[in-house]
């Protein structure tokens, strides 16, 4: 298997998400450049956080145009795994490969400290090395963080389980006092109906490692090893 780094103008933690794969986990990662069209035979792709193009105009719509994105929605649209983490969340969204949009936090701040998020499916390429219910500790650092979508389509999320990360207090209770930027319903992170495209604003690329405070974050990056093991034994 190959997981595959998108990097993009203003990308900052895309070292980190390629450390966390070559490093930890000890699997092939290679960076892949914003104005490449060439995944590079990838199996998974993660788009990293960041502050893309700076986040001028609004963030991670720059960054949707990016010749590479037409090789991700492409990819996405036949299977490909593909996760995008903060800003890689916001350019999914934009890029109409998620559902819902971001907007500044409701407080209005930039927010950089440890959040709990629980996880609410394990049916997911991304969370299958979970228990549905588990309580996640991960790093936030954003200031559009405010998950959003309408009437709608939060019914729709809702009713196929797309909400995949629920923000929470540490013991894992629906209380407001988890949520850090007010994010509707609580969401965390979703995927799209097929399962195979997830965004979350949590890094867990910089919670690999007890060091860092925590090392859940290994259990969606360990979820998507798994689950490529699993799609390369069926089709073998």
């Amino acid at each position: 298997m190959k997981f595959g780094v998108v990097v993009f103008p203003g990308s900052n933690c895309d070292h980190d998400a390629f450390y966390a794969i070559g490093n930890v986990l000890h699997k092939p990662v290679e960076f892949i450049w914003h104005q490449s069209e060439d995944l590079a035979n990838c199996d998974a792709v993660i788009l990293p956080g960041g502050f893309a193009f700076g986040d001028y105009l609004r963030t991670g719509a720059i960054a949707s145009f990016s010749p590479v994105m037409k090789s991700v929605e492409k990819f996405a649209k036949s299977g490909g795994m593909v996760l995008g983490i903060c800003n890689g969340f916001q350019i999914l969204c934009e890029a109409g490969l998620l559902p819902g949009a971001m907007m500044r936090n409701s407080g209005l701040r930039y927010i950089c400290r440890h959040v709990y998020i629980r996880i609410e499916q394990a049916n997911t390429p991304f969370t299958s090395a979970a228990q549905k219910g588990q309580v996640l500790k991960m790093p936030i650092a954003h200031n559009d963080g405010n998950y959003t979508c309408d009437d709608a389509t939060l019914a729709e999320l809702e009713k196929n389980h797309q909400a995949i990360f629920r923000y929470t207090t540490p013991d894992g209770a629906d209380d407001s006092a988890g949520n850090p930027n007010g994010a509707v319903h609580n969401i965390a992170g979703v995927c799209n109906r097929e399962r195979n495209v997830a965004g979350l604003m949590p890094h867990p690329e910089r919670a690999v490692e007890l060091a860092l405070g925590s090392d859940d974050g290994l259990v969606i990056f360990r979820s998507m090893v798994e689950a490529l093991v699993g799609a390369a034994k069926a089709t073998a």
